[in-house]
């Protein structure tokens, strides 16, 4: 995944009314922390943030040039607040990370190709943990169902990760499971009863 570069601003004003005028600017708040680095309040365009976050999601690197620093810092979004019913963001918290080192995330899963007939995919965590370089980290992971009947399982130890990427969890941690389809399951004995009941009576009448 490349990075992004973003322009940033120091920010100044806190609390509930600061983060308003903050927004209303066009600018979400954040802070940048980590590496035992004091923790830096800033604000990000919040188009510039959001257009990167849709191409590269959250795991997304950010090379970001705060005003008045003289180098630039990178980092990785750790939380992301949003607006429940505007679906605009609230605040981001920035991990700082460096060149080289690997860093835990949670990565989409992606499930390709079609299970066996009469089956269904139930999804068990449509994420998992891996361990990469900060700046060669995938932004999703795929793994095929094509073909699997009812009782199969996809794993972790299923995904064919890229190089240099290791799994965070255990190979057996389950991603999925395929299932009998409802609609072919035989009736219950109850079922079964009443539609014998239902025929006997029709053919009395």
């Amino acid at each position: 995944m490349s990075e992004v570069k973003i322009s940033a601003e120091p920010r100044t004003e806190f609390g509930k009314g600061g983060a308003r005028r903050t927004r209303r600017a066009g600018l979400v708040p954040a802070v940048l922390y980590g590496h035992g680095e004091k923790p830096q309040h800033i604000a990000l365009p919040v188009r510039e943030f959001a257009a990167a976050i849709r191409h590269g999601g959250l795991n997304q690197i950010f090379t970001i040039d705060i005003a008045g620093n003289a180098a630039a810092t990178l980092a990785l979004p750790k939380a992301i607040q949003r607006d429940p019913i505007k679906d605009t963001f609230e605040h981001v918290d920035l991990l700082i990370v460096k060149r080289g080192e690997k860093i835990q995330v949670d990565v989409p899963v992606v499930l390709t190709g079609e299970a066996a007939k009469s089956t269904l995919v139930v999804h068990e965590s449509n994420t998992v943990a891996v361990v990469a370089d900060a700046l060669h980290l995938p932004s999703e992971l795929e793994v095929s169902v094509e073909g699997l009947e009812a009782g199969s399982r996809i794993t972790a130890g299923d995904i064919n990760l890229p190089q240099g990427t290791e799994l965070a969890v255990e190979a057996d941690y389950v991603l999925a499971m395929i299932t009998a389809s409802t609609q072919n399951a035989a009736p219950s004995e109850g079922e079964a009863g009443e539609g014998e009941a239902t025929t006997e009576g029709q053919a009395a009448e």
